[in-house]
């Protein structure tokens, strides 16, 4: 499995994985065993099977990743987001402005403020 070594904010390091470079690997994997399991002897059918049965995992659980890191992405944009508030609320409280806590309550109304302008949308289209 080809893998390098990226890195996060904080330094911690985690492997990146190609999962198209995995997925073609694993379909040849398939094809491969295809072939034995079509010419070995009559006895090794059901070994292969239960290989070809393991490989099959492989893209659900690309596709397990590819969720979960979609997911990943979206908590840290939201951290990300909250933490900008916090940060111009405190700068908003040290210049004296009339109500600092605005930016907080924007940033915590905003997830609900989208989520019911998309139902808006929904029941008028």
């Amino acid at each position: 499995m080809t893998m390098t070594h990226g890195t996060t904010a904080g330094n911690a390091t985690h492997p990146c994985i190609n999962m198209f470079a995995v997925c073609a690997r694993n379909d040849h994997a398939r094809q491969v065993i295809a072939g034995f399991a079509t010419a070995a002897n009559p006895v090794l059918p059901g070994l292969w099977q239960q290989v070809d049965l393991a490989l099959a995992d492989v893209p659900v659980l690309g596709s397990v990743i590819a969720g979960l890191a979609a997911e990943l992405a979206a908590a840290r944009l939201e951290s990300a987001n909250l933490l900008a508030a916090m940060r111009a609320a405190l700068a908003a409280d040290a210049d004296g402005e009339s109500d600092p806590l605005f930016y907080l309550r924007d940033e915590v109304g905003a997830p609900v403020a989208i989520a019911e302008e998309l139902e808006g949308a929904r029941d008028d289209g």
